[in-house]
């Protein structure tokens, strides 16, 4: 037997009016006369004034109902505060991991003109790291699976550890979301721009909808992909 239960109920807008303020050392929001928190209890505390306005702004426009799916920026921060910062090795594991496996890396045998377009849009990243970050990962093509070398991943694994926490959620959401750790690190890194990064990971599924037309699914899952590469994005600027 099915049991059909109900969604949880999203939270009411409880408050009036949004502010910035300082506050232990960063930027912090006030609904009304409330701290705002983290989902984990923690004050929110923003490095930058600008972080704390993009978060304010998506709070400013919640309407009678809150709905966190509705404040990316916020949930990065939240994020942030509540997990990179208790879990930036297991997140270093996990993009590292990526090099392995990156999209950049791994080619199709065939048509010839997806393997152009793969071309065109992944070997510049790929050559960006090379030249920028001191990472060459190999490129294959078919099933052949990438072997890089324990130095490569012993590089990227440094790169990401170099990075702050704020900027380590953006690489891992955005590597995530790509299946590839150069994108992640070219977008962090101000390379790639969100829509840039975007096209370069939905680039086989974009070339499929030109070659067999439009499908009503995947086109919608494509815009929200490009909506989240965009949001991480806004996230990085508001970072400086």
């Amino acid at each position: 037997m099915n049991v059909v239960t109900d969604a949880p109920a999203l939270p009411r807008r409880f408050y009036e009016a949004v502010s910035v303020v300082e506050n232990d050392g960063g930027f912090g929001v006030a609904l009304d006369a409330r701290t705002l928190r983290t989902p984990g209890g923690a004050v929110f505390v923003s490095p930058t004034r600008a972080l704390a306005e993009a978060c304010a702004s998506e709070w400013a426009a919640q309407g009678e109902q809150i709905i966190p799916t509705s404040m990316p920026v916020s949930q990065f921060a939240f994020a942030t505060l509540d997990w990179t910062v208790k879990n930036r090795e297991q997140l270093v594991d996990y993009v590292t991991a990526f090099g392995e496996t990156d999209l950049c890396c791994h080619r199709a045998d065939a048509p010839s003109d997806l393997r152009a377009k793969q071309a065109v849009y992944w070997d510049p990243i790929v050559a960006w790291a090379t030249e920028t970050l001191g990472v060459t990962l190999p490129v294959v093509t078919g099933i052949i699976a990438a072997r890089p070398g324990p130095q490569m991943l012993a590089s990227l694994r440094q790169h990401a550890l170099a990075l702050d926490d704020f900027r380590m959620t953006a690489l891992s959401q955005a590597t995530g979301l790509a299946g590839s750790v150069l994108i992640g690190l070219a977008l962090v890194r101000g390379k790639l721009t969100p829509d840039d990064a975007f096209n370069a990971a939905a680039l086989d599924n974009l070339w499929g909808l030109e070659k067999w037309g439009e499908d009503d699914e995947a086109r919608a899952r494509l815009v929200r992909e490009q909506a989240e590469f965009q949001a991480i994005g806004r996230f990085l600027g508001a970072l400086g």
